[in-house]
């Protein structure tokens, strides 16, 4: 891309530089900046990136595209070889550009929504299509208004394209998806995740499906065992191009013959023409339902099922997300420590209740955004401990006392409130031995990552 392309997509003035030169990578973080980048001077809640400019050109940067910054005479001689872009604001800046980029490319873009499993379908997702086609997908969770265009920014010779959407208010999608124009639609369940920011269930289902106002003709999977999804699609299967997946429902791709093991899950997807076995390198139900999301996508794009197999058995977690390792006592962890909703505790723990061979510990934190709705869905999670017959509960946080007050219901399992994460890796350390199995999860603002990092 052209810095003259950058200045008409984005109604910029390029301060002093030149006009013809290539740029490639872009970056917003002064610390990672590569020789040739180009950097974006995003306005964050503690900074503003457009007065690290200097830093970005020094750090080896080409060009820079900033807003309301004044140069003084000396720095524009220092910076004379370099590019100068002065935007109105660097984030629709941004927008711009990746909507210009992506207009370049006519390939498949699969976006990923839903309130629990983003992330982890993505990966899937990715790997499967990757059989197939040299794929470029949105790295961790960088799925917001600024991960997002980056993404979509680092498409070279890609032949197809995996993004996650996330949200926590209306609209967010709306924007993400009219940048990121996708062929095809994922939504993998409607939870309880920022159910505090939009009041009830319904709305969350009506903000995850602003996906579909980027799409210029809708196609959509859905999970049909959601039951809002379920609805949704009894209502629009009629009207729209709907694909589903499932377990109890009637989908186009079911899971039957379910052998949930310990770090890997087998079962036969059924559909109207084949049946396809399929090994899946992770434990636990919700990780068949991602695999038969992306089993969906396979065929909706064209795949073989041998393609499918593939990259099903193939795929990779992203880290902190149900990353499992033995610790050198000979403990086994399970860190899921990146985000928590009530539908994602449920899943974990469930997993963990499925370890028949290990002393079952959980360390759980507050879920987050939950607003109203906080003491009732830490109480349900409460009730799922009680329910899987935990060992140890260990937990902190403003409610981990609703937690508490349910899971001691359950006489066998023992109870632990304290009041830091360094208490918790006190503890831990103290009991845990070989042939333990701790699960750790609260939102990401617990910090509870910093709790495995120290294990």
């Amino acid at each position: 891309m052209k810095v003259k392309e950058i200045l008409k997509v984005t109604k910029g003035k390029m301060l002093f530089g030149n006009e013809e030169l290539e740029v490639e990578n872009f970056s917003k973080d002064t610390r990672t900046i590569q020789k040739g980048d180009i950097y974006i001077g995003i306005k964050g809640e503690k900074f503003d990136g457009s007065n690290f400019w200097n830093q970005a050109l020094d750090a080896g940067a080409t060009a820079v595209i900033i807003s309301n910054i004044q140069i003084s005479k000396e720095e524009k001689e220092k910076y004379k070889d370099k590019t100068i872009i002065q935007v109105e604001d660097t984030f629709e800046a941004l927008y711009e550009i990746a909507k210009y980029k992506r207009s370049l490319y006519n390939i498949p873009v699969i976006a990923v929504t839903g309130s629990v499993g983003k992330t982890s379908t993505k990966d899937i997702i990715a790997s499967v299509v990757s059989q197939k086609y040299k794929t470029l997908k949105t790295e961790g969770n960088n799925n917001n208004n600024i991960g997002l265009p980056l993404t979509i920014l680092k498409l070279k010779d890609h032949e197809a394209l995996v993004v996650e959407m996330g949200m926590n208010h209306f609209g967010e999608i709306s924007l993400l998806t009219n940048i990121a124009k996708p062929t095809l639609a994922v939504i993998t369940n409607i939870g309880t995740s920022h159910i505090g920011n939009l009041g009830s269930r319904e709305n969350i289902l009506k903000a995850k499906l602003e996906i579909l106002e980027g799409m210029k003709i809708p196609r959509v999977i859905i999970n049909n065992d959601n039951d809002l999804l379920h609805k949704w699609y009894e209502e629009n299967k009629e009207k729209i191009e709907i694909h589903t997946y499932g377990i109890n429902n009637s989908s186009d791709v079911i899971a039957e013959k379910i052998e949930l093991g310990e770090e890997k899950s087998k079962f036969v997807v059924k559909t109207s023409s084949e049946k396809v076995n399929i090994d899946v390198p992770v434990g636990g139900e919700h990780f068949v339902y991602n695999a038969l999301c992306g089993f969906m996508v396979g065929k909706v794009l064209g795949l073989t099922a041998k393609e499918i197999q593939n990259g099903i058995s193939k795929f990779e977690l992203t880290k902190k997300r149900m990353d499992i390792r033995v610790l050198k006592n000979g403990a086994t962890l399970i860190n899921d420590s990146y985000n928590a909703s009530y539908e994602s505790m449920k899943a974990s723990l469930k997993y963990l209740s499925s370890r028949t061979d290990l002393r079952k510990i959980a360390v759980l934190g507050d879920m987050l955004e939950l607003g109203d709705f906080s003491k009732e869905l830490h109480e349900k999670v409460g009730e799922e401990v009680a329910n899987d017959n935990i060992d140890v509960l260990i937990c902190r946080g403003e409610f981990a006392k609703n937690i508490i007050s349910k899971a001691n219901k359950n006489k066998k399992t023992q109870c632990i409130l304290l009041q830091n994460n360094e208490e918790i890796l006190s503890k831990l350390q103290e009991i845990l031995k070989e042939g333990d199995g701790v699960l750790i999860k609260a939102s990401n603002g617990m910090k509870f990552y910093e709790i495995c990092q120290k294990l």
